[in-house]
């Protein structure tokens, strides 16, 4: 009789289970015995463990689901839609992290309904995640573009779409990875170009170093470029990249090999991995580029959608009334093209006149003798 697979909690309940036991996914892998990519594949739900890892990963979810429940913190975990965002390591090019309490052990009891913490708003969510995402994010999409207003413009339609999305994007696995990817396609838009505004090119940073590697990374085709910052700035893994870049994993690696060969042959020194994760996150730091307000953004998108729906609706009704008029006026019969005109053969062709004969001049004299106007000559003379 074949035996059924042990049961698994769902993907983001695995990662939350890690995440209240305070453990990395190194530990965890360390524990399973596979490779950290290999867990963060699990707690994403991209493959599923098969066979003994299966077994072995099942039973230390349940240990840490018992331990869950044996203990309790004195602070509620943020929900698992902003784990993804909080739980970055406090750099330049990442989300900022509020740091986490220590987990205090204490005995279960049923929690009163005065003791519950209330649930975060919608907008109270999307402001969070904008306070802990927007700021690294502008200085992901300037290393991106090479413009200052270009990037917190890309930042903040990022944001604009995802508060129009919100139930969509709370939603997701990893809502941080949504807006990221929105803000990169909006910064690396080619439709730029054609825009008075961003025709000529801006300032160079004020340290000339920064501004070579500025320009190096600018001469990189676009995915080149997205890979570098997503591996070597923003610090995923290739899986996660190539995810991100809608690329296969060899094909990321492939892109990450080529950009880093390049910003190789122009500046050796960053030839280390490491080196180039520090100039980057300096260039970035260097600029003084702060993101609007969430309040703002919330605003600057309801009034983007108010305008977009009133010219979806005056398009409607241009098409209605449009319609209507041609139903109105088209014609209720059809009426037959006039056919076009046939020779007629066989008729003689018309002749000149000639000379008045006798009588026709005397019937001419007689006419013009007569009287030309009055009622005369509309009453009959007697014989």
């Amino acid at each position: 009789m074949t035996q059924s697979p042990a049961p698994l909690p769902p993907p983001e309940l695995r990662r939350h289970l890690r995440e209240a036991a305070s453990l990395t996914q190194a530990q965890v892998a360390e524990r399973v015995g596979v490779a950290r990519e290999t867990v963060c594949a699990w707690e994403s739900g991209r493959t599923t463990p098969r066979g003994r890892r299966r077994e072995a990963y099942a039973t230390l979810l349940a240990s840490l689901t018992k331990a869950d429940m044996v203990t309790n913190t004195q602070e509620a975990a943020p929900p698992p839609q902003v784990t993804a965002c909080l739980n970055r390591k406090p750099d330049p090019l990442r989300a900022v992290s509020a740091p986490t309490p220590t987990p205090t052990p204490v005995a279960v009891s049923v929690p009163s309904p005065e003791t519950e913490p209330a649930p975060l708003t919608p907008a109270q969510a999307f402001d969070a995640l904008y306070a802990f995402c927007a700021p690294a994010l502008v200085r992901q999409a300037y290393l991106l573009s090479g413009r200052r207003e270009l990037a917190r413009e890309s930042v903040e339609r990022a944001f604009q779409l995802a508060w129009q999305r919100w139930p969509e994007v709370a939603v997701d696995r990893d809502p941080a990875g949504w807006v990221r990817a929105t803000a990169y396609e909006h910064a690396l838009s080619p439709w730029h170009r054609f825009r008075p505004r961003y025709r000529h090119p801006e300032p160079p940073p004020a340290d000339a170093a920064d501004g070579v590697l500025l320009d190096v990374l600018l001469t990189l085709p676009a995915p080149y470029r997205r890979t570098l910052l997503l591996y070597d700035g923003v610090g995923l893994d290739l899986p996660e990249t190539a995810a991100e870049t809608e690329a296969s994993t060899p094909a990321a690696a492939n892109r990450l090999l080529h950009a880093r060969e390049a910003v190789a042959a122009r500046l050796p020194e960053l030839a280390s991995p490491a080196a180039l994760h520090r100039r980057l996150a300096e260039v970035a730091s260097a600029e003084r580029l702060r993101a609007a307000e969430p309040t703002t953004v919330r605003a600057g998108s309801e009034q983007r959608a108010r305008f977009w729906t009133r010219a979806a609706i005056a398009f409607t009704v241009a098409i209605i009334s449009a319609t209507a008029l041609t139903v109105r006026t088209a014609p209720a019969r059809y009426e037959p093209a006039v056919p076009p005109g046939e020779t007629v053969q066989g008729v003689p062709p018309r002749s000149a006149p000639g000379t008045l004969s006798d009588a026709e001049l005397d019937l001419r004299a007689k006419l013009r003798s007569e009287i030309q106007h009055g009622p005369q000559r509309l009453i009959p003379l007697p014989e």
